[in-house]
C-alpha cells in the first residue's frame, strides 16, 4: 500500500478478531486500510469492534462453505471491493501419535486450516481480479517446512497451504495478484501455551521444560511475537513487495529442526 492508495484499500483477515489475526488486522488499519474480519467467535468480534469501531466483521466458521459464501455477500455489501486477503484462521488440531488420533479431530483440523483457505480464496479471487492487482497472504507455519512429531493433521494442513500458495501464484500472476505464505514458528500467546501445557502433562514434565525444548529448535532460541508476524504480512501485502510471489517466508529465528530429543 502506498500512502495515497491505502485509504481505498480493503483487506479481509480471517480469524481476524483475536490473537495473531487481530494484530494483523490492526497493523493493516494502521497503514490506512479498511479492514473486514471473519471470526468464529462472537465474543472475539464484539471485543475487536469495540476497540476498532472503524473496522467491520462477520461471524463465520471458515470450515463451513455456506457461511463463507454468506460472509462474502456481507463483505461486498459493506465495502464493494477487495484488495488484500489474509488467510489466517486456523486451529492447533489434535496432538499425538498418528495411530492414536481421532478421525473427527483430524477432519476438523483439515476443515478449518486447509478447506477453509480454499473456501475463502475461491470467493475472493473474482473480487481481486476486478482490481488492478491484489495480494493474498496465507498464514502457514514452519511446520509446513519441516516434519513435526505428534502434529500430523496440523502439519498436513500447513504443507498443503504452501503448495496452494505456489500453485495460486502461478494461476493468478497474470492478473497481477501475488500469493505468498508466511511461516512462523510458535507465536507467544494463549495458543502455544495451551500446546505446551498439554505436551507437558502428557510427558510428566513442567511447562518450562517443554518450552525450553521447543525454543532450542531455533538458532535464536526464541518464539516470535504476533507483531513479528504482522509486520511480514503487511510488507507482503504492500507495494514494497510488488515482485514477490509464490514464496513461503519463515519468521522463526531460523528453525533448525522440529524434531526433539523427547521423541527418541
Amino acid at each position: 500500500m502506498t500512502p495515497d492508495e491505502s485509504r481505498s484499500t480493503v483487506a479481509l483477515v480471517t480469524g481476524g478478531a483475536s490473537g495473531v489475526g487481530r494484530t494483523i488486522a490492526e497493523f493493516l488499519m494502521a497503514e490506512g486500510a479498511s479492514v473486514h474480519v471473519l471470526d468464529a467467535a462472537q465474543k472475539h468480534i464484539d471485543d475487536f469492534i469495540a476497540a476498532n469501531p472503524d473496522a467491520t466483521a462477520t461471524l463465520c466458521d471458515v470450515g463451513n462453505p455456506d457461511q463463507v459464501e454468506a460472509a462474502f455477500s456481507d463483505l461486498q455489501a459493506r465495502h464493494g471491493a477487495l484488495h488484500i486477503l489474509v488467510n489466517n484462521a486456523g486451529i492447533a488440531g489434535p496432538a499425538g501419535p498418528v495411530e492414536d488420533l481421532d478421525v473427527d479431530d483430524w477432519v476438523r483440523c483439515i476443515d478449518v486450516n486447509l478447506n477453509g483457505v480454499f473456501y475463502v480464496t475461491r470467493q475472493a479471487i473474482p473480487l481481486l481480479r476486478e482490481q488492478t492487482g491484489g495480494a493474498i497472504v496465507n498464514l502457514a507455519s514452519n511446520a509446513g517446512l519441516f516434519g513435526c512429531p505428534h502434529r500430523s493433521p496440523y502439519v498436513a494442513s500447513k504443507w498443503a497451504m504452501i503448495g496452494l500458495t505456489k500453485t495460486w501464484a502461478m494461476e493468478l500472476g497474470s492478473h497481477n495478484i501475488r500469493v505468498n505464505a508466511v511461516c512462523p514458528t510458535s507465536v507467544e500467546g494463549e495458543r502455544i501455551n495451551g500446546v505446551i501445557e498439554a505436551d507437558a502433562a502428557k510427558r510428566g514434565l513442567t511447562a518450562a521444560e517443554i518450552r525450553d525444548v521447543y525454543q532450542r529448535q531455533s538458532s535464536m532460541r526464541t518464539f516470535v511475537t504476533a507483531e513479528d508476524v504482522a509486520n511480514m504480512v503487511v510488507f507482503l501485502a504492500s507495494d514494497k513487495a510488488a515482485r514477490i510471489s509464490g514464496q513461503a517466508i519463515a519468521v522463526d529465528g531460523h528453525t533448525e529442526t522440529l524434531s526433539n530429543w523427547l521423541d527418541h
